[in-house]
């Protein structure tokens, strides 16, 4: 019975044991997931149910057409341009602001590696060796004193007559150890710190997409207008051949006596002036590629050989592939940047008013000391100490309050900016898609004008040889003729231009990857 009584106390003393151990350890969880301040909720972006209709609808004989389906992270390959594409391929790893971001982005991932740090206990071990002269005189000193408060006593008597001659020795002091210091993060003051660092790392990384996008679609949109100059010179040497024949026939009929000289000082001043505007458009091309050239991270002249190749424009798809207006927020790197940074904003809101909570921090330590190097193996030269620490901000001149303040403002600075990039990149999206649906328009009235003018050329040109007109018809017809056909050209490839600058507003791709040629760096 006695027994049995004893093991039933026991197991009341165990069970008390174990249920302070888990009341402690329910306590420590509570206080480890306390975290003070708003917590972060993600935002709803605003976005329409279906593309605008003027965009969408399908008109008579359009050259392309956008379709709801998803669009490719290589979007310049819908032009089926070997060159560009070869072009688009390089530029990541060789744009010099793409490289320049990616090195930032590297910098981020090293402040957010600090910030991390500081969840964590911080260890480190040292070692020293001093040579040491203590202070005699002090050790007189108190010698002396000790025998003036035992005045009477053998003892004081003693220390009185030779405290002039208490001397301490030159030492050697010898000292390892390991010391360990951890805040305990009560109030989510690091685990907030750690939140925003995580969420600006996010934004930087956002910041280098949308580089790359603006960078793709630069060099892109240059392609487009070097490959335009190009064609507009080719039809200004052909316009310049044209000239040269009709100064031919003229000064043919001037001999046979059926024009005036004046027929001739025309043609040939419509000659020159032709010939005029190709060393313009030779220059333009030589800076619309020495452009190209520091896009890609070349001097001047590094990309000639393979650019001034003449080409014909990239002409647009029958289909351009530009997905859901839901899926724009989650393609726009910019947008995905804004908010971001409203994270970071808000997690840093909650950093400021955990400083207002007292601030717990635990110390240990354990080493060995000794006055002499072989003593330092002993047990007996060990140290250590133990303990928490709290530091109670009481007043702080309102430097927290100021602090908290500015913290609630940016978050909501953060938050209009988010807004205005929504309805910034929704602006842009139906700008580029009014764009191009009204420069195909104009396209097509352009082609049906080239056609016209040439039909007016060729019959100028006829009536001219047959003596039915005079010259100036045809220097009328021949320079309406460049003149639509440098528009046609310009509105060719402004079409292309606008699926670039589409694709641009969509986001580009690289929504959640970045081209592996720039691994390297990140």
């Amino acid at each position: 019975m006695l027994k049995q009584a004893h093991n039933f106390d026991e197991g009341k003393r165990v069970a008390r044991r174990n249920a302070r151990r888990a009341g402690a350890l329910a306590v420590s969880f509570i206080l480890a997931g306390c975290a003070v301040g708003p917590n972060y909720k993600k935002p709803q972006a605003w976005s329409p149910s279906q593309w605008q209709k003027a965009a969408t609808q399908e008109y008579s004989s359009a050259l392309s057409v956008p379709t709801n389906q998803e669009p490719d992270a290589q979007w310049w390959a819908v032009f089926h341009d070997q060159e560009l594409t070869s072009l688009e391929q390089r530029l990541a790893a060789q744009n010099l602001d793409v490289l320049q971001a990616s090195e930032q982005l590297a910098v981020s991932r090293g402040q957010l590696l600090l910030a991390g740090a500081e969840r964590f206990p911080d260890l480190a071990g040292s070692g020293s060796y001093h040579r040491v002269q203590h202070s005699s005189k002090q050790l007189q000193r108190i010698v002396e004193r000790i025998g003036e408060h035992s005045a009477g006593s053998q003892l004081g008597e003693m220390l009185s007559s030779q405290s002039s001659e208490a001397t301490i020795p030159l030492l050697n002091n010898w000292q390892d150890g390991v010391q360990a210091s951890w805040e305990v993060d009560l109030w989510g003051r690091v685990r907030r710190q750690y939140e925003a660092a995580k969420a600006y790392t996010n934004a930087t990384m956002e910041e280098r997409r949308g580089i790359l996008i603006a960078r793709q679609a630069e060099l892109a949109s240059d392609y487009m207008t070097l490959r335009s100059l190009q064609e507009q010179l080719r039809i200004t040497t052909e316009s310049r051949d044209a000239a040269v024949k009709l100064l031919q026939l003229s000064q043919s009929r001037y001999k046979s006596g059926l024009v005036s000289e004046l027929d001739v000082d025309s043609a040939q001043s419509e000659l020159q002036r032709t010939s005029a505007m190709i060393p313009q458009f030779e220059q333009r091309i030589a800076m619309q590629i020495n452009a190209i050239n520091l896009l890609m991270g070349a001097p001047p002249g590094g990309l000639n050989d393979e650019l001034v190749k003449t080409a014909g424009i990239p002409l647009v798809p029958p289909a351009v592939p530009i997905g859901l207006p839901s899926e724009l927020a989650q393609r726009r790197p910019d947008i995905r940047e804004a908010e971001a940074e409203l994270h970071a904003s808000t997690a840093e809101v909650g950093q400021a008013e955990a400083d207002f909570y007292p601030k717990v921090t635990i110390d240990a330590g354990f080493g060995l000391q000794s006055f002499s190097f072989r003593d330092m193996g002993m047990w007996s030269s060990r140290m250590w100490n133990v303990g928490p620490s709290i530091t109670i901000p009481f007043f702080q001149g309102g430097r927290l309050t100021g602090q908290l303040q500015m913290k609630k403002a940016s978050q909501k600075a953060a938050a209009l900016r988010y807004r205005k990039t929504v309805l910034n990149a929704w602006r842009e999206v139906d700008n580029a898609l009014t764009a191009y649906q009204a420069e195909q328009r104009k396209n097509q009235r352009l082609v049906e004008q080239v056609a016209a003018d040439r039909r007016a050329m060729d019959l100028a040109q006829s009536q001219y040889r047959n003596g039915l007109q005079d010259y100036l018809q045809v220097l009328d017809a021949q320079r309406r003729l460049l003149s639509s056909q440098t528009n046609l050209t310009e509105s060719t490839a402004n079409i292309s231009d606008d699926l670039v600058r589409l694709y641009n507003a969509l986001g580009g791709g690289w929504e959640t990857t970045f081209p592996q040629t720039q691994t390297k760096h990140t």
